[in-house]
């Protein structure tokens, strides 16, 4: 009986090691390739012991040199579709409201299509030919552009696409440039990111202290009159709905935490979808309204659960043409100058 037992468990043991093998093994076999399709990609088991090897062999604001010839590191996924249940989940959480999809004139909100490259990035950010290590990565700014209305992502199957586009050395660690896009199913381009992200060096203090004095300068300018404030709350189960943004600090909690980061944090893009979720509000859905460009600094990590106050006005950008104006948008901590967010509104 004995012999029996052990037989059976050597056999399932077998077959475990067996279909993991196989698991992972179709996993690396996708990456071979750049080009990616929505049915199959790569297993988040697969690419969480991916980020962990290379988390732990990788130094933070060190910039690694390519292993083989210098090569461009892109990623792209063909035929996408958009999925409502996804989309409802992201409005819910992101401050536009469960039905928001159901409203007539609503466009898809204009930071869900970085929700659809949540796996794209992770693979881009763990792939061999990254130069930086994928742990601690700090999002400071974020260009978006609207070339079309997002919701021509609705009409068919589109594409997405991650690609690096440039590291640089800077006081704090190295900085790195990711461009994200979405192409619709006619090949026309309609929604481009690109994310600034530092590889902080631990042993740089002096950039804290420039930080402060840069943020405590944009805090100092003049704010006009017209201001429109709102406070929300942050609630603690932020970081559980938006842990898509692998670019802050939340990148897999437990490894997160592994890393040194005790603190929960809101992810830079639930804060920037919020400010975008109340100008809609107030405002109208006509300053969202493609094409535009919006561009944002991120100063002080967000603590959850929390307050903040949003502030928003109306600048013209032209003295000439009154026409041409665009809108600012901060977002402080409740009761506090500390800034989280600056960031500004323009048509294209």
């Amino acid at each position: 009986m004995g012999n029996t037992q052990s037989y059976v468990g050597a056999s399932l043991s077998v077959c475990s090691v067996c279909l993991l093998y196989v698991y992972f093994y179709s996993s690396h076999q996708l990456l071979k390739t750049n080009s990616l399709t929505s049915d199959r990609l790569p297993s988040l088991d697969y690419l969480f012991i991916k980020y962990l090897t290379r988390a732990l062999t990788r130094r933070t604001g060190h910039l690694y040199p390519a292993t083989k010839k210098q090569c461009e590191v892109v990623y792209t996924i063909l035929n996408c579709r958009l999925e409502t249940p996804l989309l409802r989940r992201f409005c819910s959480a992101a401050g536009y409201g469960w039905d928001y999809p159901d409203s007539e004139y609503r466009d898809i909100p204009l930071c869900f299509p970085e929700f659809l490259c949540r796996r794209l990035l992770l693979i881009l950010l763990t792939d061999h030919k990254f130069m930086l290590s994928p742990a601690g990565l700090i999002r400071v700014r974020q260009s978006l552009k609207t070339h079309q209305p997002v919701d021509e992502l609705k009409k068919g199957p589109f594409m997405l696409q991650v690609r690096v586009l440039e590291y640089r050395q800077v006081d704090a660690g190295v900085e790195v440039d990711i461009c994200l896009s979405a192409t619709s199913r006619c090949g026309s381009l309609v929604w481009e990111s690109v994310l600034t992200l530092l590889s902080k060096n631990k042993l740089h203090k002096a950039s804290r202290c420039l930080a402060k004095k840069e943020n405590k300068s944009q805090i100092d300018e003049p704010v006009p009159e017209n201001v429109k404030q709102v406070e929300i709350r942050v609630p603690r189960s932020t970081c559980l709905q938006c842990v898509w943004s692998f670019s802050d600090y939340q990148l897999f909690y437990l490894p997160a935490r592994l890393f040194g980061y005790r603190l929960q944090t809101a992810p830079s893009v639930w804060m920037l979808s919020v400010c975008l979720a109340e100008i809609e509000k107030h405002k109208g859905v006509g300053v969202i309204t493609a094409p535009i460009n919006i561009t944002t600094q991120f100063k002080e990590p967000l603590l959850v659960p929390g307050k903040v106050t949003i502030k928003f006005w109306e600048m013209i950008t032209n003295e000439e043409q009154s026409s041409d104006r665009g809108l600012n948008f901060h977002m402080q901590q409740h009761g506090n100058s500390s800034s989280h967010m600056v960031g500004v509104i323009t048509k294209s």
